[in-house]
């Protein structure tokens, strides 16, 4: 099932990004406050005030914000949240350094800012400095951050770890409001704590980062890289915060140990969200749908062979599908094995609640493009050794198609679907919609602890 990003409303400037000492940070955003607390009298400022809602901390370990910030291509606030009108600032940059225009961060990008940001801190220094351009084009593309400020206005916490020598913790405060048409009373704006440091200067500071979650309300943990509650400071915040929000299309390096970990916080009783299981939701519906008929109600329990499909390079949809579909069915994991092939075939058998074994195959499938998200599900099929079970059934992407499933013959007598993905599966508009909806996913749970017992038998 589609859905629809949030709607755009533009932010207005109170405060842009103002370096202070982090003794400062409290005493500065009430300066704000205190400073718009009243209307003008010509009425063409309104009352502005703090939103006491929750707080948003957001561990960012892209640098690709900062960058086009310190070279004027961005103007919006750093927060370390993408979306449109970081792509429009991207856009501009690679316009201005003669590189092919497609508004995404790359390596090659990031080498390039930083050559610019090195050269212009040369000149700087020497007194050469000419005024940075403006570009109007960021504004023009505000979006999805935008629009998660004008929805869920919070106090955010973003976190900048940077290489190099410890200097200790920069901070800067802004404050930026929605601007609702509707609204004729004051304005309910955002406020927004940078800090930027080695990871070392970070974890020192890990105790005032904490005491800037705002009191009782709810706070929310992204974490834009691999969980670890051997990192001080994403230990401290994981216990900090109401909940923890991960993307498991990032556990590159090693997705079954990093999907394990959040298997284990969410036991030792952390409320953790994945962004990448909300692009399960499609393929769910379809599946629970293909056996809605009457007809076809029972034949859900003859299922015991399974192929699973997923863009190659991150196999933690295809494990939490697995895990979602055996949690709902009372099947009890029993071995696991993987071949080093090109398709990394893992053959996984489980057993149903009667005694019958089942049998389940994941692919990885290699794609010239792996698009936005890697590790996006291709292709599966359910079908039953038993001839006579009306099971079969199959879904396939609508990009790629169910040629393998197909090559596998007997497609004709199955029930096949095209899954439509969602609109947008970037993260940041999935995070949008989960700050709609905060509380325990119990669904998510369940699956997931399915997919731990996989995970922890020897392959």
């Amino acid at each position: 099932m589609a859905t629809h990003s949030p709607s755009l409303v533009p932010l207005q400037s109170l405060q842009a990004p103002k370096d202070v000492s982090l003794s400062e940070i409290e005493a500065e955003l009430a300066k704000i406050w205190q400073s718009y607390s009243v209307a003008s009298d010509d009425s063409n400022t309104l009352a502005a005030t703090r939103a006491a809602t929750f707080t948003l901390v957001v561990y960012e370990p892209e640098e690709t914000q900062q960058l086009l910030a310190a070279l004027g291509f961005y103007t919006g606030p750093i927060d370390g949240i993408g979306g449109p009108r970081t792509e429009a600032a991207i856009r501009a940059a690679e316009s201005s350094l003669g590189m092919k225009r497609d508004g995404k961060a790359s390596p090659l990008l990031l080498e390039k800012l930083r050559e610019a940001l090195a050269k212009k801190s040369i000149l700087v220094a020497v007194g050469e400095a000419t005024r940075s351009p403006s570009y109007a084009l960021d504004a023009a593309g505000a979006g999805i951050a935008d629009a998660i400020a004008s929805q869920n206005p919070c106090r955010i916490i973003s976190l900048f770890p940077v290489a190099g020598e410890d200097e200790g913790v920069t901070a800067q405060v802004s404050a930026y409001c929605p601007i609702n048409k509707q609204s004729r009373n004051a304005l309910v704006c955002g406020e927004y704590i940078m800090l930027k440091g080695t990871e070392n200067a970070l974890e020192r500071v890990a105790s005032m980062v904490s005491s800037l979650v705002m009191g009782e309300l709810p706070s929310i943990l992204w974490w834009k890289a691999t969980p670890s509650t051997d990192q001080a400071l994403f230990d401290r915040l994981s216990k900090t915060c109401t909940a923890v929000v991960v993307d498991s299309s990032h556990f590159l390096t090693d997705p079954e140990g990093d999907l394990l970990k959040v298997a284990h916080m969410i036991q030792n009783q952390v409320q953790v969200s994945d962004l990448n299981w909300r692009r399960l939701a499609a393929w769910q519906e379809l599946t629970a749908e293909a056996f809605d008929p009457p007809e076809r109600r029972a034949a859900i329990r003859e299922v015991d062979r399974i192929v699973i499909d997923y863009e190659k390079g991150n196999s933690t949809q295809a494990l939490m599908f697995l895990g979602w579909l055996a949690s709902r069915l009372n099947w009890e994991p029993i071995s696991r094995s993987k071949e080093d092939d090109i398709y990394e075939l893992q053959r996984i058998h489980l057993t149903a609640a009667d005694g019958r074994a089942i049998e389940v195959e994941l692919a990885a499938i290699p794609t010239a493009d792996t698009g936005e998200v890697t590790g996006d599900l291709v292709s599966l099929k359910l079908t039953s050794t038993n001839l006579d079970a009306d099971c079969c059934t199959v879904l396939c992407s609508e990009t790629t198609g169910c040629m393998r499933m197909e090559a596998g013959g007997g497609a004709q007598s199955c029930r096949i679907n095209q899954v439509t993905p969602l609109d947008d599966q970037k993260a940041e508009t999935l995070l949008g919609e989960q700050l709609q909806r905060l509380g325990q996913d119990v669904l998510f749970e369940e699956s997931l602890a399915v997919t731990a017992k996989i995970l922890t038998i020897a392959a």
